[in-house]
Order: structure tokens, then sequence, then C-alpha cells
């Protein structure tokens, strides 16, 4: 089996001693390829360092959460990444970037708007130079199907993924409708997360890719409550070694087996980030792939 982890943020703090061992561990148990998103311009080469060094591929992108402090030129510096790496193979989408309404103080006034103008122009980017997408749109799936729409135009479709979906049928449909992926991970472990098991066990295989979003969104088995952290556990971090597990209660939930899950969702990711292809079959030029 081989499986792709669609969208792990291996330069996060929590891995910067064990980041290399985590991937290595990754690639034991069958996860073949990494897309690593940027979140802030001061990021852009840590991701790509990343990418380069473990044979992955990566995106970059201005996050809602960060546009913030995000300096006036940060759209500027994007814009100049994106020329001057357009023609790296392992650079396969512009994100993580999308729209963020669950955090009160992004919702309203000054920094909605920030965060609309930061999405809308990195979405124009992203058509400027044919990149997929890779979005955020938490409680703002409308919003942000509103804005591929306007971006697009009426007949224009994309490449990309909607990562951590939770949305309704409907922004579902909408979404794949527009060509995307929808990405599900560790959240649909969960038992109480019902609406989500049942979006990820209907939908249409075809439409299903997978992340971790690693070191966020653990899977059940790593979570803990406020009440062991309190009495000293410590948080486990996600990692893109759980990929497999997460795979497994999908299929599970789909009653598919993992193999099955494993290829098509392989498949899929490839659909969505016309690049992986080319690097899965390891025909990029610096020879640092070894999968077939």
């Amino acid at each position: 089996m081989r499986w792709i982890d669609t969208h792990c943020h291996l330069d996060a703090q929590e891995f910067s001693h064990p980041a290399h061992s985590q991937r290595a561990l990754a690639a034991i148990k069958d996860v073949v390829h990494c897309v690593v998103p940027a979140v802030e311009v001061g990021n852009f080469e840590a991701v790509r360092r990343l990418a380069h060094a473990d044979a992955d591929s990566y995106a970059l992108g201005i996050h809602p959460m960060y546009v913030a402090r995000a300096d006036d030129d940060a759209l500027a510096q994007l814009a100049r990444a994106l020329e001057q790496q357009h023609d790296d193979p392992r650079l396969v989408a512009v994100g993580e970037i999308g729209l963020d309404y669950f955090v009160p103080e992004l919702r309203v006034g000054p920094l909605r708007e920030r965060q609309q103008h930061f999405f809308r122009q990195q979405l124009k980017l992203a058509w400027q130079h044919d990149l997929p997408v890779l979005l955020h749109s938490r409680r703002a799936v409308d919003q942000v199907v509103q804005g591929l729409r306007e971006v697009a135009g009426r007949a224009g479709r994309w490449h990309g993924i909607a990562h951590a979906f939770n949305g309704s049928m409907q922004q579902a449909q909408d979404l794949i409708g527009l060509g995307l992926k929808l990405g599900f991970g560790g959240a649909l472990t969960y038992e109480r997360a019902r609406q989500l098991r049942h979006l990820a066990a209907s939908l249409p295989l075809d439409a299903i890719v997978l992340e971790t979003d690693a070191p966020d969104m653990p899977p059940r088995w790593l979570y803990k409550t406020a009440g062991q952290r309190a009495a000293g556990e410590l948080q486990a971090v996600n990692s893109p070694a759980e990929l497999p597990r997460i795979g497994a209660e999908l299929a599970a939930l789909r009653g598919i087996g993992s193999a099955e899950l494993a290829a098509a969702t392989t498949g899929n990711a490839q659909a969505a980030l016309p690049r992986l292809a080319t690097l899965l079959k390891g025909t990029v030029a610096d020879g640092s792939l070894t999968y077939s």
C-alpha cells in the first residue's frame, strides 16, 4: 500500500528536532509522500528545504490566521517566490490559504476584510501560475466557494484540496463541482463526529484525499482530555506516521479494504495536485526518490 499525506506541517516547532525521524517512521509505514504547506512568508524556505530533503513536496501561501502579522508586502513576496520557484517540480500548490471565521477576532472588522483580501489575491496568483490550491475554510466554506467562483469565472475549474473539510453535503458538492478534492484526517476517528463520519463514508470515493495536518488534528488514540492533561499526561504529537491507521478507520467506515482506499486516495491526490504524478514516478532529476 502507498499512502499520501496531502497536508502536514513538518516545519512546525513540535518537529524541530525529530522531524526527519518522524518522516522516516512514516515511510516505514508506507507513507510515500507528504505535502508540506507554508503558512507565512517566514517559513517559505523551511518548507521548500524540507520537501527537497525528504523527496516530498511543498506549497507556498499565507494562512488566514497569519494575515494579522503579515507585512504589507507579504503578497508581493509570495508573488516573487511563486515566480522564482515556478519550475521547481516540488512546488505543487498555493497554500495554505483561505478564510477562518471560527476565531472571533478574525471574523469581524479589519481582520475579516484583511483575510478576505489576502485570500482573493492568493487565488488570483494561483490562477495566474496555473497552480492548485490548498484551502482552509473553517466556518467559511460558502465564502471560500464564492471566492473560487469569482476568480475562475463561470466555467472555471480548479485543481486542489479543501483541507480538513467539515461542511455540509451541499458544500461538499459545491467544492467537488469546482474540481476540488476534500481532505479528511484525524477528526473522522471520533465517534461523536457523526456528520463528518457520514460525509466521509458517503461521498464519492474519487472526491477524497487523506491528511494528518500534523502536528495538529490528532486522531482519537493520541488525544488527551483536559482532565488527563491536568493530571500530567502529555498530549501526543500527531505525525504523518498516523496516516495509515486513519486510512484504515475511513476504509472501515466505507466498508472497503485499506488497500483499496490507499490506492484510491493516492490516485486522487495526484489528480488534485498534478505534479505529484511525476514525483511519485521518480522522474525528478535530483535522483532522490526511491519509490516507483
